[in-house]
């Protein structure tokens, strides 16, 4: 992989965030190819700048992203952080604007005009998401603050109708808080039972393990399909096979999965899937929960207010509630997030997900080849490319993770560190902290060796 000229770069990504702040909005990076967002009667979206015809072009794709063309403490930025949240491209940013700037107003297909605009505008982003994950329908869709809330929704829901003392829910070590502490709640709240299936010492999920511990008291099998802390992908489609040959559900926290790698849910075979909009260049509070739309009709509602009734009358109980994912909307929407989500789906979508599998492959290799220079570091899980993604966890002898964030954020290298919200997993590997690199569509092989060579000064310093 060529490397890319890094001050070329901030030219020309600086050249583009200026035109965000001299020129009308509409009118941004002219010359990028460019395609509207949404059509909608009265009202036609700005052009939006998408992607280089050539996939990944560094300069290109870098140069949607003016937040990257700064300097921190002195020194260029090099983000190395996109697995905690990623950057907004110019398309997002856009799209959000041109959504106040002309849309705005509380949906609805009845009323006035703008609130027809924004009710189309806001249907039309939930087409785009279920497209994006292959639901059969858009009614599959609820729109969530993020893969946390999704989850809660899930366990709230369909695990307080379903899930009774006695029961089984099984979780792997390698889970995020947000899969893990929302079950354990509800377990707490109903008597059921947690298990969870080990891994091995490089991260792959003890398959047998699992068929271990599946028995007719299993309802669900919730797990990552891409860890937070080692990027080892997992066998998602034999996961749910195995849950379902035992009677139960599978839950797929898709935090790391969606950003990196296409996804269809039908031939995931799960019930629940769930990723978050700002992990995929979409707003930060944005998200959605598919899940079947069989699931979804016997499921209670989660919270209860306006949009997500038909009617409501003081004399009749229940109220009629609307149909599948539309009866998890209640009260006013966050339309331009879904704008913004949208928007983010076709920007990722413009620069092809296996262009981008191949770009990603290509910095893992590369990235796994520095680490292991550096002397005293320990990278957490497999060191194999084809198996995870672009997230590299480590640990550094006699040195705190905190110290060596420290020393990096001094040279504007942008990581995390700590129990990455993830210690049952860190503590099967031996540690309790980490330092954690996350790479993204932006992210060039120059920065992973400006990492590598600072972590390579921090290492000869101790």
């Amino acid at each position: 992989m060529m490397k890319t000229d890094r001050r070329d770069f901030l030219c020309k990504a600086a050249s583009v965030g200026v035109g965000v702040i001299a020129q009308p909005l509409a009118r941004v990076a002219r010359s990028n190819s460019r395609e509207p967002l949404f059509h909608t009667g009265q009202s036609e979206y700005a052009e939006i700048p998408v992607a280089s015809a050539t996939p990944f072009d560094p300069a290109t794709i870098r140069a949607q992203f003016p937040v990257l063309a700064q300097e921190v403490n002195g020194h260029d930025l090099v983000f190395l952080d996109s697995a905690a949240t990623v950057q907004r491209p110019l398309a997002v940013i856009q799209a959000i604007s041109n959504y106040y700037l002309k849309d705005n107003a509380n949906p609805s297909t009845t009323t006035h005009t703008l609130a027809r605009r924004s009710a189309e505008i806001y249907a039309e982003a939930r087409r785009t998401v279920a497209r994006f994950v292959n639901a059969r329908a858009p009614e599959e869709i609820v729109w969530t603050h993020g893969t946390t809330e999704a989850i809660n929704l899930a366990a709230a829901s369909w695990g307080g109708a379903n899930i009774h003392a006695g029961d089984e829910i099984i979780l792997t070590i390698a889970e995020h808080y947000s899969n893990l502490v929302p079950w354990q709640l509800l377990a707490q709240r109903t008597g059921a039972r947690l298990r969870f299936v080990d891994v091995t010492d490089d991260g792959h999920l003890k398959l047998d393990h699992l068929k271990s511990l599946l028995s007719r008291r299993t309802k669900l099998v919730a797990f990552t399909h891409v860890s937070n802390v080692t990027g080892l992908i997992f066998p998602v489609r034999e996961i749910c096979e195995l849950a379902h040959g035992a009677g139960a559900l599978a839950f797929v926290d898709a935090a790391q999965s969606a950003p990196h790698l296409p996804i269809n849910v039908q031939e995931l075979g799960c019930d629940f899937f769930a990723f978050s909009g700002h992990k995929i260049m979409g707003p930060m509070g944005t998200g959605m929960l598919w899940a079947r739309r069989e699931l979804l009709d016997a499921m209670p509602p989660y919270q209860s207010g306006s949009i997500m009734v038909h009617s409501v009358d003081v004399n009749s109980v229940p109220t009629r509630f609307a149909e599948a994912g539309l009866k998890f909307s209640a009260g006013t929407p966050n339309v331009a997030g879904a704008v913004g989500l949208a928007a983010a789906i076709k920007f990722l979508d413009s620069l092809g997900r296996e262009e981008q599998r191949k770009h990603d492959q290509q910095l893992t290799a590369h990235s796994l080849n520095r680490l292991r220079e550096v002397k005293g570091l320990k990278i957490l899980g497999t060191t194999t490319p084809d198996e995870r993604i672009s997230v590299f966890s480590f640990a550094m002898e006699n040195h705190r993770a905190s110290d060596v964030l420290s020393a990096l954020d001094a040279e504007g290298i942008a990581v995390r560190g700590g129990d990455l919200a993830a210690l049952p997993l860190l503590k099967r590997f031996g540690v309790e902290e980490a330092v954690r690199a996350s790479l993204y569509v932006y992210t060039t092989v120059e920065e992973v060796d400006l990492l590598a060579d600072a972590l390579q000064r921090i290492s000869r310093a101790s």
